[in-house]
């Protein structure tokens, strides 16, 4: 029996413009693709590894045309809007109390202080979970397999009664991997106030 929902945050619940973002930067940094150097300094910064200034002087170095708030806003183009209604969704989970609820995203700085100014509901979103977990504060990123069994391991969950919902398909493989029950949402197709509709089987 499922008793533990565990959900990722972008385009879970706050709409995300991954391809606006990918193109709108590599036109501001000048180049075709990322660097390896890049790509390893954005993991470093999404695990806690490296701070927001050491991040915005790392892009501000490679890239001498760049100030950093032009790294600020490229780093926050990703993020688009939060609807309101999923905020209530989750409302009403919480005052079912059927579920133990959990978020796990990877999710850096500089993007909660973007959520934080620019989303109001964004305490009361925070507070309907039993668990908030961002990969820059537990230092473990998905689809890694040591991030779930720290959730695991930390809440003293067993793996077959955890339903978790990621947009990326990686990360709901691995969970699966591990006996977790997982629903790969299709953010341009599907919304996560659907849930039951969509998964009547598992409940």
């Amino acid at each position: 029996m499922i008793d533990t929902l565990i959900f990722d945050f972008g385009d879970v619940f706050i709409n995300l413009d991954k391809q606006g973002a990918m193109k709108n930067a590599l036109h501001l940094f000048k180049i075709d693709t990322f660097e390896d150097d890049m790509i390893k300094t954005n993991i470093l910064y999404e695990i806690g590894k490296i701070s927001t200034e050491e991040f915005i002087d790392f892009y501000i170095s490679k890239f001498s045309h760049l100030n950093e708030n032009q790294v600020i806003d490229a780093w926050n183009y990703i993020l688009k809007d939060f609807p309101k209604y999923r905020l209530e969704f989750l409302q009403q989970l919480v005052k079912e109390q059927r579920y133990s609820l959990i978020l796990l995203s990877n999710t850096n700085d500089m993007h909660i202080d973007f959520i934080k100014t620019n989303v109001s509901f964004y305490e009361n979103f925070k507070s309907c979970f039993d668990q908030f977990y961002l990969s820059q504060e537990i230092h473990l990123r998905k689809p890694n397999r040591d991030i779930f069994d720290f959730v695991i391991e930390s809440n003293n969950l067993k793996a077959e009664n955890c339903f978790f919902v990621d947009d990326t398909k990686e990360n709901t493989d691995m969970a699966s991997s591990l006996g977790i029950k997982t629903w790969n949402i299709d953010e341009a197709s599907e919304d996560v106030i659907n849930l039951f509709k969509l998964n009547n089987t598992l409940f």
